[in-house]
């Protein structure tokens, strides 16, 4: 097995990270190990309504009121603006855990968003408020 581009041995197939994983990285050194991230997400069916949603909120407008017009997931669209409170790992789907995991907490006037996710639910945007 010879040396790809940057020097390293490893295989060109597992050269290539996910958006998940280049933001994983970035942050690993930097956050604090947690075993639960209190999370808010807004999810969507389609691309398309996901990523409109992203743009409001990269736009200014707060990640609750955002997760109440756009989320589909009704249990927790309009009374809980997207919140799904404290999450350990283990209890939530790979891509999604990885990414909650990954991100920095904020607040949903200023939030830190990960790209979107896809799960067998849709797309999601994710917010954390906390780790511990």
């Amino acid at each position: 097995m010879g040396k790809n581009k940057s020097g390293s041995n490893e295989k060109k197939g597992n050269s290539s990270k996910t958006a998940v994983e280049q933001s994983e990285s970035k942050v690993r050194d930097h956050l604090k190990p947690a075993t639960a991230v209190n999370v808010r997400h807004i999810l969507c069916e389609k691309h398309s309504r996901a990523m409109e949603a992203l743009e409001k909120i990269q736009g200014g407008q707060r990640f609750d009121k955002v997760a109440q017009e756009y989320s589909e997931d009704k249990a927790k669209r309009f009374e809980a603006g997207g919140s799904l409170g404290w999450m350990t790992r283990g209890s939530m789907v790979g891509p999604f855990q990885d990414a909650a995991f990954a991100l920095q907490p904020s607040t949903v006037d200023k939030p830190t968003l990960s790209p979107l996710v896809k799960t067998n639910f849709g797309y999601h945007i994710i917010m954390v408020e906390g780790r511990r």
